[in-house]
């Protein structure tokens, strides 16, 4: 029988306060900014507003949700967000299996070459120049194709096929199976706690991306809801002065810019209690080998 000491319980009752500071401290602007959506202007005005909404009111939800370009905005971070993440996806596992072979000829430098663009690229401006060459401005493609593989990503999912019995695919080698089907019918299923990791990983990047949106596209039918939320926040604070109506017009707009948060948050908080079980599993295996 394991005999508890008195500096144990000391260590997890010292554990335990820390943590649900650390955790107190995470959560308090979530909590704040949702409690701020469902508040008055006024009592936002007053600096009222912390952990629970004072002046409970959904006029600020109505006037939001009533903006066509909002729900334009909004549509476009969907099918932005799908179509990246499948593409990257796709991509990503193609490539990550080619690197987990070991006998690859040129494997050792299609690694460095991805390594390489982690610490080095071209730069905003000749990435600017690039994408507007090809014509992918005011595209969906000048969001997908750029960011296509996170090389982090890459790393993960070669370390977790790695990882995998190497008997496995020899044996359905042997059955017959070429490169192709051996990836689809017997790497792919043992590999659902990476791959919903990596979907994870590329979903949440993609739909909180809006530096691409704001770079890359020139009119307002087309902009991620991030961007949408950027000029909101900057409309606020330009040119604003100390006089009372316009405090006033920056605490209407900050009613606004917390209920925008909220709606462009929710997605990522539905789908997150179905995925993240695989969260830890997926990152853990991918880390088994270097």
């Amino acid at each position: 029988m394991v005999t508890v000491t008195r500096g144990y319980r000391a260590f997890q009752a010292v554990n335990a306060v820390a943590l649900a500071g650390v955790v107190l401290v995470t959560l308090f602007p979530f909590v704040n900014i949702v409690a701020r959506s469902f508040s008055g202007e006024q009592e936002i005005r007053a600096g009222q507003v912390t952990f629970w909404p004072k002046g409970f009111n959904l006029t600020t939800y109505e006037r939001v949700m009533s903006d066509a370009l909002f729900w334009t905005n909004y549509r476009n971070t969907v099918v932005y967000t799908v179509v990246a993440t499948a593409i990257a996806l796709v991509l990503t596992t193609c490539y990550a299996y080619v690197l987990s072979k070991k006998n690859l000829k040129g494997r050792g430098l299609l690694v460095g070459i991805a390594v390489f663009t982690m610490f080095f690229n071209g730069g905003l401006i000749p990435n600017y120049v690039l994408v507007s060459t090809l014509g992918l401005r005011n595209s969906l493609w000048a969001i997908v194709l750029p960011n296509a593989i996170s090389v982090f990503n890459l790393l993960v999912m070669k370390a977790f096929f790695e990882s995998l019995p190497s008997e496995l695919e020899e044996a359905a080698a042997v059955d017959g199976s070429g490169t192709y089907g051996t990836l689809l019918r017997i790497v792919l299923p043992l590999s659902k706690a990476v791959l919903a990791t990596m979907l994870l990983f590329y979903a949440v990047s993609f739909w909180n991306s809006w530096f691409a949106g704001f770079l890359y596209m020139d009119r307002q039918e087309l902009f991620p809801v991030t961007v949408y939320l950027r000029n909101l926040i900057a409309g606020a604070t330009a040119g604003t002065d100390n006089t009372a109506s316009s405090e006033a017009a920056l605490q209407i707009a900050a009613s606004i810019q917390a209920v925008t948060i909220v709606l462009t948050m929710l997605p990522i908080m539905l789908v997150y209690p179905f995925i993240q079980r695989f969260f830890v599993s997926g990152v853990t295996l991918g880390a088994v080998k270097g």
